[in-house]
């Protein structure tokens, strides 16, 4: 059976801005994602007729408003999993005690909300290493969904890193070991180290099209628009598992208050209304070669006998 999975990274707009290396953004955007594109999220999978799986932070949790929002989308149907409790780019510097921690309290936040322990994990900025690979697997999880071999992604991002550096400001995002690139591209057991196939943890890579492992991520998806959208999945058709990753940012545009962070963030200016058409025509393409929509919990259950 072909299998596929919308995942979304519900990032909040401060993230953005540290990744950028700006000031604070005003109060009135801070929680847009949990206000505004989480409701568009729930609208859109009801349109394409598949379930999501939301990557919560921790912390964002804190917001009645928030936690209320995950609660009707696991009534729905959908996944939370977790994205950690702060969001650190960094997580992979922090030392054991502290990456725990933070894997530990990002999961029970989840689980105060929807009254359900997640049961994967999304590294923020998919940096990972073995020493959260152990963590992970000391702590329960059952798949981890952070490994992005990407190689034009991993250009682009040691591009902007460096660029934003040259303009005097600093970035909290950090950059990924090359040897990452050579990860396998299809869901695998983790080995040591992580990016060669094991018996270890399962881990379900963010997708990459086949031959020339090109993004397929909301950014690449949204800014091509609908028809080159298809293009970008029929590139994918043929893998037992597509997982096309969102972020909440992925269907909120400048209009929507963020003309501060449009200058610095190319996908924002791309009208909400033709981004989802994107998103749409894509999911419409995998349906159309027969693909079976899943949470990414269903996916790994799927797979849990792959070794």
């Amino acid at each position: 059976m072909r299998l596929a999975s919308v995942s979304v990274d519900l990032d909040e707009i401060p993230n953005y801005f540290d990744i950028h290396g700006l000031g604070p953004p005003k109060e009135s955007v801070r929680g847009l994602v949990y206000e505004l594109a989480l409701d568009r999220l729930r609208g859109l999978a009801a349109a394409g007729r598949f379930p999501l799986t939301l990557f919560a932070i921790g912390s964002d949790l804190d917001r009645a408003h928030a936690r209320d929002g995950l609660a009707i989308a696991v009534r729905e149907g959908h996944e939370v999993a977790n994205h950690s409790l702060d969001h650190r780019y960094d997580l992979v510097r922090l030392g054991r005690a502290e990456i725990a921690r933070q894997v530990d309290e990002g999961a029970k936040a989840i689980e105060g909300a929807t009254g359900e322990r997640p049961v994967g994990f999304r590294a923020p900025g998919y940096t990972i290493t073995d020493e959260v690979f152990e963590v992970l697997a000391d702590l329960g999880v059952r798949y981890d969904a952070s490994v992005f071999p990407c190689p034009p992604y991993w250009l682009v991002k040691a591009a902007k890193l460096g660029a934003i550096r040259v303009r005097g400001r600093e970035s909290r995002s950090i950059l990924d070991t090359p040897r990452v690139l050579f990860a396998p591209t299809r869901p695998y057991r983790i080995g040591r180290p992580y990016w060669k196939r094991g018996n270890g943890l399962l881990e379900i890579p963010v997708q990459v099209t086949r031959g020339l492992r090109l993004p397929y991520i909301g950014t690449s998806v949204t800014m091509a628009g609908p028809s080159r959208a298809r293009l970008l999945t029929k590139m994918c058709i043929g893998e037992p598992l597509v997982n096309l990753e969102l972020h909440g940012i992925d269907v909120l545009d400048a209009e929507d208050g963020l003309e501060d962070l449009s200058p610095h963030q190319v996908d924002v200016r791309v009208a909400q209304a033709k981004k989802t058409k994107a998103i749409l025509a894509a999911c419409a393409e995998l349906k159309s070669a027969g693909y079976t929509f899943v949470t990414m919990r269903e996916a790994a259950a799927a797979l849990g006998t792959l070794s």
